[in-house]
């Protein structure tokens, strides 16, 4: 499996992603979602991929290559 192209630790499960990251403006990012993490310990953004991984959690630590995708859990 190929990794996801950025990781963001997060300490808590409920989060939003808009794209915005690393010098890209939030109006050149995609529509915010907000995405709830469960019991595998992340969740990915269905837009840009990036995964959440809840610090202490399951997935915390673990090889992210290794993890399916896991988009479950998106909401707008």
């Amino acid at each position: 499996m190929i990794p996801p192209p950025e990781i963001t630790r997060v300490t808590v499960s409920r989060v939003a992603c808009d794209g915005a990251h690393d010098g890209i403006p939030t109006a050149l990012g995609h529509p915010r979602v907000f995405l709830e993490i469960d019991e595998h310990g992340y969740v990915d953004c269905g837009y840009c991929d990036r995964r959440f991984v809840l610090i202490g959690g399951p997935a915390d630590g673990a090889d992210q290559a290794s993890l399916p995708d896991h988009p479950a859990g998106a909401s707008v």
